[in-house]
């Protein structure tokens, strides 16, 4: 794909920035060609926004639309991180292809693609991106995701191979229905990232028989750049003090407004607010978000760790763990609970002692509550905040 120049203006290759307006579901055909246009050089850069009339608003004023951005740029991607202010990571059309031809490399090579998240979010984007460099068309499927549409959607998708990008709570939809289910393991690959996924989810889709890659990665570094611990190839991973810090050839070229600190000061690198370990054979596991930690009797838990000593609880389907103030502690370590169906909800003490089988005592949590299903923002990531603010009290 070779990118053709755009005319120059103060002797900079710049143009304006436009926003393109995302549909729930969108028509594939029309959004490839636009895509494609922006990939090689023809058409300057895109803002993808939600057809949400409040929201499209609020990027295209915080992001600049209208405004010169360098030619070299291909998309901006709305990333707020936990600010909730949108900052917008430029990623290139180098990037871009660099991403998508390692996933094909990764994978098992160029297919046809299941687009069931949103075209604005950077893993639909790169479902799109993906297909362009394969020459096929996406079959989509509404981000709201019916599981009783699963199997024809997956169907469409026709002979060869196969893939689709899920969240791990669509994953988790799709289980408890056994067409879904039989779907899902047809395909050669299930791109899973936008957070952790539980290990009762990836226990039951490996029995299933459907092949998940666990993806890690960000708008920042154009989609998911390392697959299932192992960088792909062109990525770069290292860590700062248990920071993980990301670069290589799909890195982005920093933010359209850049923030302060700013995580891309560092020449090719780009700091993660991730906490990550890397085991003897170079997988990176990660650990947790620094931002997420909690400050309890003066010592940091991660939550991330002791939602995967919860997970391994046979009445916890799900879980999520967070933070309240507490005059003694500074805060004190809460979980709220799904639990799986017909079970009875644990005692608080049967909570804490198998936390503290394999954790520290100061990482068990002195509050449980049970809730029918966990609050979410964005494609699937767990709103901790939410939930902080809900038992701050203790209620």
């Amino acid at each position: 794909m070779a990118a053709r120049r755009r005319p120059r203006r103060r002797g900079i290759d710049i143009a304006p920035l436009r926003a393109v307006v995302i549909p729930q579901l969108p028509a594939p055909e029309p959004l490839l060609a636009v895509l494609e246009g922006v990939l090689d050089g023809r058409e300057p850069a895109i803002l993808p926004v939600p057809a949400d009339v409040r929201s499209a608003e609020h990027l295209t004023t915080s992001l600049g639309i209208g405004e010169d951005i360098d030619d070299d740029v291909a998309l901006v991607v709305s990333t707020s991180g936990t600010t909730g202010t949108p900052k917008g990571a430029m990623l290139t059309a180098r990037a871009l292809i660099a991403s998508a031809s390692a996933t094909h490399d990764r994978i098992g090579g160029p297919g046809t693609w299941l687009l069931a998240l949103p075209a604005y979010h950077v893993a639909g984007l790169q479902v799109m991106v993906r297909s362009i460099l394969a020459g096929t068309v996406p079959v989509a499927l509404d981000p709201s995701f019916d599981v009783a549409d699963l199997p024809r959607a997956v169907d469409a998708l026709g002979p060869g191979p196969r893939y689709t990008s899920l969240v791990a709570v669509q994953v988790a939809k799709a289980l408890g229905d056994p067409a879904a289910t039989a779907a899902l393991a047809t395909l050669d690959a299930v791109l899973v990232g936008g957070g952790p996924m539980p290990g009762t989810v990836a226990e039951a889709a490996a029995q299933a028989g459907i092949r998940v890659v666990r993806t890690y990665g960000m708008s920042e570094t154009a989609g998911g750049c390392v697959y299932d611990g192992v960088p792909l190839d062109g990525v770069r991973v290292r860590l700062d003090g248990g920071r993980v810090v990301l670069g290589g050839t799909t890195l982005a070229k920093g933010y359209r407004h850049p923030t302060d600190p700013d995580p891309f000061a560092e020449p090719g690198w780009f700091r993660t607010d991730d906490v990550g370990a890397v085991d003897d054979s170079g997988v990176l596991r990660i650990l947790g978000r620094i931002d997420d930690g909690i400050g309890t009797g003066g010592l940091t838990v991660l939550p991330q760790l002791v939602e995967a000593a919860l997970e391994t609880h046979p009445t916890i389907a799900d879980c999520a763990v967070f933070g309240v103030a507490d005059e003694r502690l500074g805060q004190r370590v809460v979980a709220a609970v799904v639990l799986t169906p017909g079970a009875a909800a644990p005692t608080l003490d049967e909570v804490r002692t198998h936390v503290e089988r394999t954790l520290e005592p100061t990482a068990a949590p002195r509050e449980v509550h049970v809730v029918d299903e966990l609050p979410r923002r964005g494609i699937g990531k767990v709103d901790r905040k939410e939930l902080a603010a809900r038992y701050a009290t203790g209620a």
